[in-house]
């Protein structure tokens, strides 16, 4: 909004010519969602309270969890707000890329506020039941999958991460393709938010790394430089993006540990959501499996131990997600989360090396 009322005054006011620069309105979009953040964090963790609107821990868990029961949830919310706003603020909103972007976020918001509320509030233990929420996450990324393919118009070539020259065409196919991408990556975070501040430290720095591919993207100079795909607009992605890192920036102030509130599913499935399509976005998916590999080994994590029980009656880990194993093998909370961190930095660094190692 600020940049459609502001950026017309540059014919006579040359000072508002800086709304034009793509930078510019990313670094003031994340320092407006950090100011969201901290703003609002407080008065919401007051309400939450108020309304005993609190975590309820699994008995099977570690048992140092029992002490966080009654902890303020659904702090998700405070995230998707505080990244949604500064994106209406400081974007061109006649934007396909970012349009696509906020109704994902507010979307698999959405669905994870159901879940939270059946659980917190009516107190059913079993929220959405795992069949419900998935045809849920599944429409809606069908839905986008969709609108990226048909009305944006993409191609449906594929592009392999340190492979210069192989990029698969995926024909109609690319439309279940970007469905498990984005269900997975909202599936991978829900999974990955089981200590303070776990899944939120990662998802800023995935935030921050698809900002730098989104603007490069855009700018046909650097792309062409790069021998990258150009896709003229998604440069404005990184609005979208540096909103996103900046509001888990602000949201990780209250979850550091030992953590004042937690995300819930409307957090942690908005922030996989949004990250699954922004991949998709600027044609760098498969590189999300590296970006957020964090995230990858941690659904994977569950996903063997199930098929492990239930072929051969053992189990791989103590317990899945792989945090809890490291729980359980006596790591300190804090140590598995800043560990988990420089993990994902690491492979954030990796991820952004595919643009020249190929």
């Amino acid at each position: 909004m600020l940049y459609h009322l502001l950026f017309p005054l540059h014919e006579s006011y040359s000072f508002f010519n800086v709304f034009r620069y793509i930078t510019f309105r990313t670094i003031y979009a994340a320092i407006t969602a950090l100011l969201i953040s901290f703003l609002l964090g407080p008065w919401m963790i007051r309400v939450l309270r108020s309304h005993q609107i609190g975590q309820t821990i699994r008995l099977d868990g570690p048992e140092s969890h029992l002490t966080k029961e009654g902890t303020p949830t659904m702090g998700g919310v405070l995230i998707v707000l505080a990244t949604v706003i500064p994106t209406l603020l400081w974007a061109n909103l006649t934007n396909h890329y970012i349009l696509v972007a906020v109704f994902v976020t507010l979307g698999f918001g959405a669905i994870g506020f159901v879940d939270d509320y059946r659980k917190v509030i009516r107190k059913d233990t079993k929220g959405l039941s795992p069949r419900r929420k998935l045809i849920a996450q599944v429409a809606l990324a069908a839905a986008v999958a969709g609108l990226i393919y048909m009305d944006i118009g993409f191609k449906d070539t594929v592009i392999i991460p340190f492979l210069k020259n192989v990029r698969p065409s995926l024909g109609f196919l690319y439309i279940p393709f970007t469905v498990l991408v984005i269900v997975g990556a909202s599936n991978a975070v829900n999974l990955t938010d089981g200590l303070d501040g776990l899944a939120i430290g990662p998802s800023i720095i995935a935030a921050g790394t698809y900002m730098l591919f989104a603007y490069l993207t855009g700018n046909v100079k650097i792309a062409n430089y790069l021998q990258i795909q150009y896709l003229p607009g998604v440069g404005e992605l990184s609005i979208f993006c540096g909103a996103l890192a900046g509001a888990g920036l602000g949201f990780l102030w209250f979850n550091a540990y030992p953590a004042q509130m937690f995300m819930g599913d409307t957090g942690s499935l908005a922030l996989g959501g949004a990250m699954g399509t922004v991949a998709v976005m600027v044609k760098q998916e498969l590189v999300l499996v590296l970006v957020g590999g964090v995230f990858v080994v941690e659904a994977l994590s569950v996903i063997f131990q199930v098929t492990s029980y239930k072929t051969r009656r053992k189990r791989i880990f103590r317990m899945a997600p792989i945090h809890h194993h490291f729980e359980l093998q006596g790591w300190a909370e804090p140590k598995i989360i800043v560990r988990f961190w420089i993990i994902a930095i690491i492979l954030a660094l990796l991820g952004i090396s595919t643009l020249k190692i190929r």
